[in-house]
């Protein structure tokens, strides 16, 4: 397993501090403070020596999550990380502690690009699997897929009483292979999803639900915790909801209980429409279970059961979409996701990573 950022911390205790080449390496300004104590900061500003010296020091921290600013790049810095570094729009957010504050949001978008940047991958290949029960939602869930980057990617449609004829303008006009499969709409959901999937080429699944956004980097993003965890099954936070009655963007980051809901952790718990695994452990496990509702909990118990370990990443990719309770296998009133709110927002209003999905 590689440096991670597991343990971030959504919001800081502690301000900047100052990270600086001292005796041969990277050192924080201060008192001796380990890896994870790291996390408690806002961010780490760095101070470029006179001469080039090495930046793994200084990728590590990023790797772990750390946010790192500068006010400027030596001139020996690689371009991209020079921009990211010298990127200092997330500093001029301040908390001040009311629903609409982007400044955790924008502090955690920040240590994500970094991130990603430190934890170089390959171009997986990703069958994504989806089972939908409405037609004019096909277009655009493929749409989405076309956008993924740094992903080789094939679509394994389940349509769940749905001819193929209604959505065959939307599978024709996508750019992506597309394998498809009809089932009658008395068929289990999860049956659905396992029919579709018995199609799947790639060396990886990941479920896709037919009404939710999804950031360009979503899969990849996906890939490269499963990577650097060293994890059987990944997946997002539900962190981010589009309340479409009211018009309203949430974000929750803690259960109803009040407990908190963290990203960066081993968990048995994780979005399902962003569940990923490799086809042979999803194979291993037998599949997702032949259920009409309560099939991702299923399945990662499952999961568990089989000794998978389960990693939770971010959740700043992924949109979930809510109307009433009853268009939904997850059913939870519209004022459960008002309760769990620590930020709302009017419209839709997603983290910047999604690109205006």
């Amino acid at each position: 397993m590689s440096v991670t950022p597991c343990g971030f911390t959504r919001t800081p205790e502690q301000g900047l501090a100052r990270l600086r080449w001292a005796d041969g390496g990277w050192a924080v300004e201060g008192p001796g403070r380990e890896e994870q104590e790291l996390h408690a900061l806002r961010g780490l500003e760095v101070e470029w020596p006179a001469e080039q010296v090495p930046l793994g020091g200084l990728l590590r921290l990023a790797a772990a999550g750390i946010p790192l600013t500068a006010e400027s790049a030596a001139p020996w810095v690689p371009a991209e990380l020079a921009a990211l570094l010298t990127d200092r729009d997330w500093l001029g957010h301040a908390a001040d502690g009311t629903p609409r504050s982007l400044a955790d949001l924008r502090r955690e978008e920040h240590s994500v690009r970094l991130r990603r940047l430190a934890h170089p991958t390959g171009r997986p290949k990703i069958s994504i699997v989806m089972s939908t029960k409405r037609p004019g939602m096909v277009g655009a869930a493929l749409a989405r897929m076309e956008r993924q980057r740094d992903v080789e990617a094939e679509v394994l449609l389940g349509l769940h009483g749905v001819a193929f004829e209604q959505v065959r303008a939307a599978v024709e006009g996508c750019s992506l292979p597309v394998a498809w499969v009809e089932a009658e709409a008395s068929v289990p959901f999860g049956e659905v999803l396992n029919r579709a999937a018995a199609q799947a080429s790639g060396d990886y699944l990941a479920k896709w639900d037919d009404d939710d956004w999804y950031g360009p980097r979503h899969l990849a993003d996906l890939f490269m915790a499963l990577s650097y965890a060293g994890a059987d099954v990944v997946g997002t936070t539900a962190e981010f909801f589009y309340l479409e009655p009211l018009r309203a963007t949430i974000r929750r980051t803690t259960f109803a209980s009040g407990a908190s809901y963290p990203s960066e952790v081993w968990a048995d718990h994780i979005a399902g429409g962003t569940i990923m695994l490799p086809l042979p452990k999803f194979q291993e496990i037998g599949g997702f279970p032949g259920l009409p509702r309560a099939v991702d909990l299923e399945f990662l118990k499952a999961a568990q059961q089989a000794g998978a370990r389960i990693y939770r990443t971010h959740g700043l990719g992924y949109v979930l979409r809510r109307g009433l309770s009853d268009e939904h296998t997850w059913q939870l009133p519209l004022a459960h996701f008002l309760k769990v709110a620590a930020n709302q927002w009017r419209g839709f209003r997603p983290s910047l990573l999604m690109e205006a999905a």
